[in-house]
This record gives C-alpha cells, structure tokens and sequence, in this order.
C-alpha cells in the first residue's frame, strides 16, 4: 500500500472517531482532516479550497435561505395546525395522516425547519389528545428524511453528489429521478411505521393512555390583587378558574399550608406551585388571576419587546449543574428567565428557585428571537421548541408569495433543463434556487439582517471539506484500493454485487458519522469502481444518494434525529428497535429498483 494511501486511511479513521465521540462541531472536525491532508502535500490547495466553490454546497446554502423564508412567514406552522388529527383514531391512520403531508414538505424544503416547525406542533397535540409524543416524534424525523430522497433538493447529500458529478464531468441529476427509486422506499417506508410503530416506539398504546402519562411542567405564580381567586377553597388541588392546572404547594408569608384542609382559601399575594403541561403558559400567562413570578425577573427594556416561550433541554455543558435556578442568573448568562421546569416526570414540591438544576432538565424560558439567534445550535443547550413568529409571520400576503416563490423555484429547476440557456448559464437548480433566495430577502420575507442566521455554516463546511477529503481519497489511491477489492470480493457475482456493497458502506458511514460526508467519501470508491469494471457508475452514485440519507438506527447520522431524540427522551436503542428494520426495507428497495431503472 502506498505510503499517501496510508496517511489518508489514518486521518479518516482518527476522523471519524472524532465524529462519533462529538468532540467539537462536525464541520470543524472534517475541515481539520482536510487542512492536514493537505499540510501533508496529498492535496494541493486549490483542491482543499475547491470544495467551497462545489455547485451543490452552494445551492445547499441557497437553500437554507428559501427554508427560512417558508419558515418565518408561519406558512408551515399554519398547515401543520390544519393537517393534525382533530380527534383519536387508530394509530396506523394517524401516522399516515400526519407523515404524508410531512414527506411531501421535505420533498422540497430542508428536513431541519420542517422537523423544528412540526416537533413541538406535535408534541402539544399529542398532549391535548392524550397520546404519547414519543409515538410520533420519531415518524415524524422518519417520514421527512423519506421525503427528501425523492427529490434533488429535498436533502443536501443529493446536491453533494450531484455537484460531484458535474465536477467530474458527468450529467447530474435531473429535479425527480432520484424519485424513481426514493419515492417506493418513501411509500414502503410509510406503510412500516403505519403498521409497526404503534407496537416498536416507546410509550403506552394510545388507548391505555391516561391523563398523566405526558410532560408535565411546574410553575410558580402568586396571587395577584383582587383576583377572582380570593376565598376559593381547592379541591383536591384545583380550582374552578384555573381548571388547566394542579396546586401542588400553597405557602403565605413563609408558611406552607396544607391543601386537604378544608378551611384553607386563597388570599392575595399566596405563593402557589401548579402543575401542567407546557401549553399552560400561555394560560397563566394571560390570567388575570396570578402572576407568573419569573416575569419580575425581565429587565425593563425587554417587557416591551415581542418575547417567546422556549422549550430547552440542558446539556452536559451547560454551565449551571449543580446551581439552584436562584443562585444561577439565567438572565445573565443568556437575556433569559426560567419559567417552568420538567425533570422527566418526577414530582416536584419546593419553589422553582431552590430547584438544583441537573443534566436533562426541561425548562420553559422566556426569552426574545436573539436567545434562539445564538443558542439554537449550541451544546450547552438542546433546543427543542420555540412558539410564536417573527413579526412578518403573521402578514398573509408573504406567506402567499412565499409558496409562490417556492413554487415557482421548483417547476423552473424541473423544466430548466429544457429551455435555452441564458447566455453562457445554464437554467439549473442553482439558477433558480438563487433568484428565489434573493426575491426572498429584497421582499422582506427574510430579513436582510439575518439571512446569513438562516445558514447552517458547520453544515456548509462539512460539505466543502467532506469534498477535499474525498479528492484526497482519488489522489492517493485509497478509493481505488477499496474498489478493486469490493470489485474483487464480488467480480463472480456482476455490478449487483458492487452496488449492494457501496450501499452499505455508504450506510454504515451514514450512520456513524455525518450524512453529507458519508456520501462525499464514498463517491470517488463508487467512480473508481466504475471506471474499473468499464460500466456506468451512475446506478451507484444514485445508491449513494439513497444510502447516505437512509439514516434511521442511530440518532447521531442525521441532524433531525438529533432534534427529536432530546424532545422525545428517546433512547439510543429505541432508534435501533424501529431504524434498522427501516434501514433493511430502504436497503432491499434499493438493490431491488435501481438495476431496472439505471443500465449499468
């Protein structure tokens, strides 16, 4: 073996333990790997740089600005509120309801908003009707990542490899053929999480649930002058103007009284501990009954400002463990107060203040856009939902011509191909995708001041260096030695056999790193195979594409299986135990349709 071919074996390997152990941001641990390989001399440094000019990366950052404008305008939270069940029914028929519509949006949009939009959607209706949110926040990922392999744009690992093969002198992928073979894996896929969800996914069956088996938060309020609640008497912890939540704690002047007394009333000014869900909040917000007391905590300039409840999971970096909400200046750290707190379902009977906070804590903040600005991608915290638009959310006419632009961006990619350049430009998905970008920003639907905000920038630079790393691999050998040797372990059995091994390569990868760079580390073994074995490699880089997004058996392949993991408290196994059943149907799909629609 070459001595370059072993230097860059090395790097991938100490690569992709990094990836796997998270010791910083993907895109900083890929973009080392490049940097070294090309201090070593493998790669020049036009070809580190080269994928930063990538097609396909730039049309994923284009992208990124057009999700935004969808998202910000509230057109996908008004549909998600229209599709949602109104009431109970078989479990199966949910599912379905709620995936289809799901799937087609991430056809065309990136999966991450769609997935933030609808995950807390989901999960306060789920509440509401007293289900279980762990039964369809894992479909709800599922059903958007099989949505986005029918389309080119409907996930970046499809732009990546189809930038890579423009760079190689090949024809790319047109708007809908990878839906030849994504849209049987999206319709197979459905049906097993129809029917097989409902037994696999963490939680009580929907007809045995009862009232207490969701999240349920604590809040401290007092009682505010001359509310209505002065002289009621609980019963058994509840009251009759403020049905929606439970008294857990009664205290005046620093005395506790006890709820079962009879001759206990309420007086001005009583400190009460309730409990509810999270969509109390809005209720006790609004009350003029009690005062929420994290409100004394908002520093004067912000109470006029347009605030937001955010629904946050601490992580094992945030800096507060061990700290009472009272002793940690939540304000301080962050222009934000804690108004809630949920500790996976235990009780909780002391003030939220003298609440030592723990990893995996749930709190309920109150905080302005700036909060979700800096933190939303943050270790320290897990964000999980936030409710309420910007201001241009709520003007009707730019949600119109949003859908308008998007429309009109998808049609233009799906004819482009078929109408006359416009001087030496063809009219391809990066062409449109631009120009819908910047009608989106010069119409104020995305805000000029933050449309850089909407870029996911580790995303972009573990694209570009992904795509050095891969010019590494063709440079010294090492996709070439792992070709012939799947060419050499399978040349009795046909291209068949090549195609099924660079599935689940690719597979493998995408589950235990990252999908993007699964995909671009994978395409130079699947070029070189082609090349050796004389056939077309383009049935493989399709499988690449199916391969690389099929990310169901491990939370960390796939950022929207990050997303639900903290949301619904799932387990590692919990993605095995349902993902690899999804990973094999994918998989058989695949090996099954792709030979009888691409000729090797």
């Amino acid at each position: 073996m070459p001595f370059e071919a072993c230097i860059v074996i090395i790097v991938i390997a100490l690569m992709v333990v990094a990836l796997m152990k998270e010791l910083v941001r993907p895109g900083m641990i890929l973009f080392s790997a490049m940097i070294l390989l090309m201090v070593m001399g493998i790669i020049s440094t036009d070809e580190a740089l080269s994928g930063f000019s990538n097609r396909g990366m730039i049309t994923v950052a284009v992208l990124f600005i057009v999700s935004e404008g969808i998202s910000l305008t509230g057109a996908l939270r008004f549909t998600a509120r229209m599709i949602l069940p109104k009431r109970r029914k078989a479990i199966h028929w949910l599912y379905l309801q709620i995936a289809l519509p799901i799937s087609f949006f991430s056809a065309f949009l990136n999966n991450t908003p769609v997935v933030v939009i609808f995950a807390p959607i989901i999960k306060n209706w789920s509440e509401k009707l007293q289900l279980p949110a762990s039964k369809f926040l894992m479909p709800l990922s599922y059903a958007a990542i099989l949505g986005g392999m029918c389309t080119l744009i409907g996930t970046s690992t499809n732009l990546v490899v189809h930038g890579l093969m423009l760079e190689n002198g090949m024809k790319g992928f047109s708007m809908f053929e990878l839906g030849k073979v994504g849209l049987p894996i999206a319709i197979a896929g459905l049906l097993y999480i129809a029917l097989m969800g409902g037994l696999l996914l963490p939680g009580k069956r929907a007809k045995h649930m009862t009232k207490n088996q969701f999240k349920e938060y604590f809040y401290d309020v007092y009682v505010t002058e001359k509310s209505r609640l002065i002289g009621q008497k609980p019963v058994r912890g509840f009251l009759p103007d403020l049905r929606t939540v439970k008294i857990e704690k009664l205290v005046r002047n620093g005395k506790e009284y006890n709820l079962e007394d009879e001759e206990t009333t309420i007086e001005e000014n009583d400190k009460l501990l309730l409990r509810g869900t999270s969509e109390t909040f809005y209720d006790l917000m609004n009350s003029p009954y009690v005062k929420l007391k994290g409100i004394d905590n908002l520093d004067e300039s912000l109470k006029n400002k347009k605030l937001k409840q955010v629904e946050a999971v601490l992580a094992p970096r945030f800096p507060g463990l061990g700290q009472t909400i009272g002793d940690f200046d939540f304000y301080h750290h962050y222009q934000a107060v804690v108004m809630a707190i949920n500790r996976n379902g235990e009780r909780i009977t002391d003030n939220i203040e003298n609440i030592v906070l723990q990893e995996g804590d749930t709190v309920i903040l109150l905080a302005t856009e700036q909060f979700i600005k800096n933190w939303s991608e943050s270790k320290i915290f897990y964000l999980t939902s936030y409710i309420g638009d910007v201001s241009n959310g709520t003007n009707k006419n730019k949600k119109i011509l949003a859908a308008v632009i998007v429309l009109l961006m998808v049609i233009g990619a799906t004819i482009g191909e078929h109408l006359p350049p416009i001087g030496p430009n063809k009219l391809d998905m990066f062409w449109f995708a631009s120009l819908a970008a910047i009608i989106m920003v010069w119409t104020s639907i995305v805000p000029h001041q933050r449309y850089t905000k909407a870029i996911s920038w580790d995303v972009l630079i573990t694209i570009a260096a992904s795509l050095g790393i891969s010019k590494a691999m063709q440079n010294s050998g090492v996709a070439e030695l792992i070709a012939s040797t799947a060419i050499s372990f399978s040349q009795n059995h046909g291209p068949i056999v090549v195609l099924a091994t660079i599935y689940i390569i690719t597979n493998v990868f995408t589950e235990l790193i990252t999908n993007n760079a699964a995909a671009a580390l994978v395409f130079p073994i699947a070029l070189s195979a082609g090349q050796q074995m004389g056939v077309d490699p383009k049935p493989f880089f399709v499988a690449i594409c199916m391969a690389s997004s099929a990310s169901f058996s491990t939370p960390i392949g796939y950022q929207t299986n990050l997303i639900i993991q903290s949301i619904g408290n799932y387990k590692y196994t919990d993605f095995v135990k349902i993902g690899l059943p999804l990973n094999i149907i994918a998989f058989i799909v695949s090996l099954t349709v792709i030979p009888l629609l691409w000729n090797f």
